[in-house]
């Protein structure tokens, strides 16, 4: 995939790394959420198109983030802040954003401490409990 990748066939690049994204390989996954999201994959036709190749993008995270993929966390986190591809969700932000920083990840860390400053004392505590009871998700086949 990653020779496809920097050949500039991206099409048969997410053919190579579908099926290892399929199987629950993490780095695959974000690969993929990477060329839906860069535009690389897909050219959209108009906003709603736009959207949807997004959301996938953003699926895509979210199945590798669950399984503890660092990359996928920092990246869906970005995604919450934003609005790009989900709704946007600064709590959500600051949970993914909080465990990709506990891996070691100091942007990470950076950026849950500027979203900090966006949420209610409410929403901190709601933060701050999801993030302490997180887990992997028990569906995580490989990563």
């Amino acid at each position: 995939g990653l020779a496809a990748y920097d050949a500039g066939d991206y099409r048969a690049a997410y053919r190579a790394w579908l099926p290892l994204a399929e199987a629950g390989d993490g780095d695959a996954r974000a690969a993929i959420a990477d060329l839906y999201l860069s535009g690389l994959l897909i050219e959209p036709a108009d906003q709603a198109q736009r959207q949807r190749i997004q959301a996938t993008g953003a699926r895509w995270y979210r199945q590798a983030a669950r399984c503890g993929h660092a990359v996928s966390q920092l990246n869906l986190g970005e995604l919450y802040s934003s609005g790009t591809g989900v709704e946007r969700d600064p709590v959500a932000a600051y949970v993914w954003l909080g465990l990709a920083a506990r891996g070691g990840n100091e942007w990470a860390a950076d950026r849950q401490a500027r979203i900090t400053a966006d949420l209610t004392t409410p929403q901190l505590a709601e933060a701050a409990a999801r993030l302490a009871a997180w887990t992997i998700d028990p569906g995580c086949t490989t990563d």
